[in-house]
């Protein structure tokens, strides 16, 4: 095992070092430089593979994954992942890897030990989670990359690998419309001090208390509190906003309501929701098996994952009804990476 480790961390050396290097260079930020800047981490991995399938892929019809070893991969259970996980399984099928998807592979402790076992190949996980519950790593990471960068060497450590993050980062975040925040000049979380004695803010009961409550961390962060709170389920932040009973809400970054542009994330400077970028984790046992063309596949689809993008496909399923198989589909249709090639 620690021979195939060393064998990965050689090939993933290269597109994770140019990944951290270009999220540097970009004042660690994943906005809109971000896609082009995964586009030249994943250059390393593709250029492997194809060395690895070597002169005759030009002659020949045989796909990258045309007799590796089935695996399974997973998703969460939830709109965002059911949408990733049917991402990763199309495209990996497309090119020829015998791929299965367990759409609800429960908690990630359940999940670990699975990827640990090999009943389990691959399964998108959120940087911080990976960091906090899978490595115990409570600390609070000053960019992206650094919690990447951490979160890598404990993967490693323990026979994983964390593939490429994607430019979209799904974390908690404060919504107001755009009304609302035009009229009370809000930018940040921080200028909810001047509207706090008139302030209901809305979210979950675990926002507001319990075990990981994050409103007290904002309120001793920012030196503002809400005059109300307001429990609502997940989903109802939205129509509540709306109609005016509440003034601000506890949301997640990349929820499809977010895609009409009539809402504003306030900035959170300090960083209090951390970092949520999904990284597919794989066991290194898997990518040894499965060859370099599995990786470079996911890396490509999580490439053009960008906030807009995810805000744009969790809507299609979440407003529209749509359904995640069929969204993924359309999806990789449209950037081609449904057509036979290697990656």
């Amino acid at each position: 095992m620690q021979s195939v480790q060393r064998s990965v961390r050689w090939r993933l050396l290269a597109p994770v070092a140019a990944w951290v290097v270009a999220l540097a260079l970009a004042g660690c930020g994943l906005g809109a430089h971000s896609q082009t800047e995964r586009v030249a981490a994943t250059t390393n991995a593709s250029s492997t593979d194809r060395a690895a399938t070597g002169s005759s892929a030009a002659t020949t019809t045989q796909l990258p994954g045309s007799g590796k070893p089935s695996v399974v991969i997973g998703d969460k259970n939830f709109t965002e992942e059911f949408v990733l996980g049917e991402l990763y399984y199309e495209a990996l099928q497309a090119q020829g890897f015998s791929v299965s998807l367990d759409r609800n592979i429960g908690p990630t402790a359940v999940t670990v030990q699975a990827l640990a076992t090999g009943r389990l190949a691959m399964y998108p996980e959120y940087l911080q989670t990976w960091n906090a519950d899978v490595a115990g790593d409570q600390r609070s990471f000053r960019s992206a990359a650094a919690a990447y960068v951490a979160a890598q060497r404990y993967a490693l450590d323990h026979g994983f690998v964390l593939l490429n993050p994607t430019p979209f980062s799904d974390n908690g975040a404060i919504a107001v419309t755009v009304a609302y925040g035009a009229q009370n000049h809000l930018e940040s979380i921080v200028d909810l001090r001047r509207v706090a004695t008139s302030l209901t803010l809305g979210g979950p009961v675990q926002f507001q208390q319990g075990a990981g409550a994050l409103l007290p961390v904002l309120e001793q962060t920012y030196g503002f509190e809400p005059a109300a709170f307001t429990a609502l389920a997940v989903g109802q932040q939205y129509s509540a906003l709306d109609e005016g009973s509440i003034q601000a809400a506890d949301v997640s970054s990349t929820d499809g309501q977010l895609a009409t542009g009539d809402y504003r994330l306030l900035r959170d400077p300090a960083n209090v929701f951390g970092w949520g970028n999904v990284v597919p984790v794989v066991s290194t046992r898997a990518l040894d098996e499965e060859g370099p063309a599995f990786a470079a596949t996911v890396n490509r689809v999580s490439t053009l994952l960008t906030t807009g993008v995810m805000r744009q496909l969790n809507e299609l399923v979440d407003v529209a009804g749509e359904d995640p198989a069929s969204v993924a589909t359309a999806f990789l249709q449209t950037h081609g990476l449904l057509t036979p090639a290697n990656p």
